[in-house]
């Protein structure tokens, strides 16, 4: 770091501060906006047509997917260039299947959809950090080069979004990747951090029970397939945490049964879909040969056939120590030592930002978003946020991004 570069780090870091201070009541009114205006995975599309409009009226050329769904936009600071790493911003922009019951004047208007997971927050938050950055270049406090890309993505929810943004080249020639995500185990004012392992790899489990059905009345004269269904899914919960390390984190939980149509016939098909979550990849390969093994044996003893499929799969997000370390580093100056929580362990849940780490390195932080604790959980049809995290996100996510791209703190 150059003397220059060093004695401009506060001035910047308080330039930051006072933009967002002046701009955070404007953001919570979009975020308000884009709360009332949820759309489902894939299917973003008035969505992503007003971010795009925001962007142009901020001066920016945004390039949307070829799907209409999605969009990224690029910003440089000082002299351009083609050699500059380039640091990557991802906000999620879907919302939920499900009803909004919160009694506030930005509820949902569109009836069975809610931003229950704080999508609009990340979105609001990445919009934010983008007029900061802006704002930093246009008034020559950030000259040092620099060169930012903005990720608007799709389809979280359906874990689709991510590959469709590295389908699309979005990520082509990224170095290093930031996203958040509101946590309402924390309050605004805490972000959580950890480095390694942040969330669990996610496999979607297909099973289809098939035999021979008939009459209620005579099952001998069946392979009963949902006796069968109950056996395997005995078997799979009872015996797969046996299979591996009791201290390797994994669990298995189904979600769906479907068979049968009516009280006195026994179906001559059932089907199972549940999923399985690791963190270990060498885990995950043994408890999916495990489970295969199982549907075998149960197959063969109930003379059922059991076919097993995984229809979708999710890497854990891994945070790299170069992109985690920024982040630490920003949440300090931003909300001080008390406020940075060191998480001990990973989230079982799947967030398919890991996508983006099979390309570049990165690392995703928790947004503390609580007013109180307990608060409402993510998915709950009234969760909603301490609005004080928007300005937060935006503060600690530019501060961090600068690091990155030209390896000062502000």
């Amino acid at each position: 770091m150059t003397p220059s570069t060093a004695a401009a780090k506060p001035h910047l870091g308080l330039q930051i501060d006072r933009f967002v201070e002046e701009s955070n009541q404007r953001w919570i009114e979009l975020r308000r906006q884009r709360h009332r205006r949820p759309e489902p995975s894939g299917e973003e599309f008035e969505t992503t047509k007003f971010i795009a409009s925001h962007l142009k009226n901020l001066g920016h050329q945004p390039i949307v997917s070829p799907r209409e769904i999605g969009l990224i936009a690029d910003l440089q600071s000082g002299v351009p260039s083609d050699d500059l790493p380039l640091v990557a911003l991802r906000a999620d922009i879907d919302a939920l299947r499900m009803t909004d019951r919160k009694l506030v004047d930005y509820a949902s208007s569109h009836l069975g959809l809610a931003h229950a997971c704080g999508h609009d927050v990340h979105t609001t938050v990445l919009l934010g950090v983008i007029e900061t950055i802006g704002f930093l270049v246009r008034s020559g406090h950030l000259s040092i080069p620099a060169h930012f890309r903005f990720l608007f993505q799709p389809a979280e929810e359906t874990g689709d979004g991510a590959q469709w943004m590295i389908e699309d080249g979005f990520v082509a020639g990224v170095q290093s990747i930031l996203g958040l995500h509101v946590e309402p185990n924390l309050l605004a004012g805490q972000i959580g951090i950890r480095y390694g392992v942040l969330t669990a790899a996610v496999d979607e489990i297909h099973l289809q029970i098939v035999g021979t059905g008939g009459h209620t009345a005579r099952p001998h004269t069946t392979t009963d397939a949902i006796l069968a269904a109950t056996q395997l899914i005995s078997t799979l919960h009872q015996s797969l945490p046996r299979s591996i390390d009791v201290r390797e984190p994994s669990v298995f939980s189904v979600g769906e049964i479907h068979g049968g149509h009516a009280p006195n016939v026994i179906p001559d098909e059932v089907n199972i879909i549940g999923t399985l979550r690791t963190t270990d990849p060498t885990t995950r390969v043994l408890l999916i040969e495990r489970m295969q093994a199982i549907c075998h044996h149960i197959g063969a003893l109930t003379q059922n056939k059991i076919a097993m499929q995984i229809r979708q799969s999710l890497g854990s997000v891994i945070n790299s120590q170069t992109e985690t370390e920024a982040w630490e580093l920003a949440a300090r100056e931003v909300v001080g030592e008390p406020g940075v929580v060191r998480l001990d362990m990973p989230s079982m849940g799947g967030e398919d930002f890991g996508e983006y780490l099979t390309q570049c390195s990165g690392a995703q932080i928790r947004l503390g978003c609580a007013h109180s604790i307990p608060w409402p959980h993510l998915h709950s049809p009234v969760f909603d946020v301490d609005e004080r995290c928007i300005s937060i996100g935006v503060r600690c996510m530019t501060r961090a991004a600068i690091h990155l791209a030209t390896q000062s703190l502000p």
